[in-house]
């Protein structure tokens, strides 16, 4: 198990966001197939490599000899990404240019690692544009165009860049009116965005903007808090599939 623990990230929460963009544009795709696997697979594998690569620049740059217990999951893990996603890539070059595409978030995130704040809210904000943008990847492998697969990705995208400023109400910055307060106006203007998209987006939206105003200030476990965040997520993938 120890060693388990040492090549899967343990931040529970960034599967959720990996998964559900992911599965929204495969599921609404006219045509998925084997090809979802691998991509999905190339996208799970090189998460954990940047994730292991990010902690061992974030302490090799302390000076740290933990850092290195990271570095042969990052090389191990990137080498099964690019195994994965190389056969993609020549099938489908217009990957390279999704992977382009999200480089610059990648970049931004390499730098919070660096400087060793990973909990700030701008690093969060930019690890969740890429993840919902899988939805349009996932999609669009599928033989689905950006028109339909657009609303899609914004809906995961107002709702996982919702999260980042709800979880710190509810741990880091669970006394700080100020994040509760904008917390709760982010989420009322998601729940109207929401709206715009589809009007079956109100249901899970209203329900965001209740627990961003009911929920902070409760002496709640973080795993409740995960836990509540995963059936947040399961209903806005299940809606973006049904309806």
């Amino acid at each position: 198990m120890a060693r388990k623990r040492n090549w899967i990230p343990d931040q529970h929460g960034a599967w959720a966001m990996l998964v559900v963009p992911f599965l929204a544009g495969t599921v609404l795709a006219p045509h998925p197939g084997w090809e979802h696997l691998l991509l999905l697979a190339a996208w799970l594998l090189g998460y954990a490599a940047v994730f292991h690569g990010q902690q061992w620049l974030r302490l090799h740059a302390r000076g740290l000899r933990s850092a290195r217990r990271h570095a042969r999951p990052a090389l191990v893990l990137g080498g099964a990404c690019a195994a994965a996603a190389l056969p993609l890539s020549v099938r489908h070059p217009w990957l390279l240019l999704a992977a382009a595409a999200a480089a610059p978030f990648l970049a931004v995130n390499t730098c919070y690692a660096w400087r060793g704040r990973e909990r700030a809210l701008a690093n969060g904000l930019a690890a969740v544009v890429p993840a919902c943008g899988m939805a349009l990847v996932a999609a669009r492998l599928g033989g689905l165009g950006p028109g339909r697969a657009w609303p899609a990705a914004l809906a995961c995208l107002l709702y996982f860049a919702g999260t980042v400023p709800y979880v710190k109400t509810m741990i880091r910055e669970r006394g700080s009116r100020a994040y509760r307060r904008g917390s709760v106006a982010y989420h009322a203007a998601a729940l109207a965005l929401a709206a715009l998209l589809s009007p079956w987006l109100a249901l899970p939206f209203t329900a965001y903007l209740a627990r961003a105003a009911a929920l902070p200030g409760r002496a709640l476990r973080p795993a409740v808090v995960g836990a509540t965040e995963l059936a947040c997520a399961g209903a806005l993938l299940a809606v973006l599939c049904l309806s």
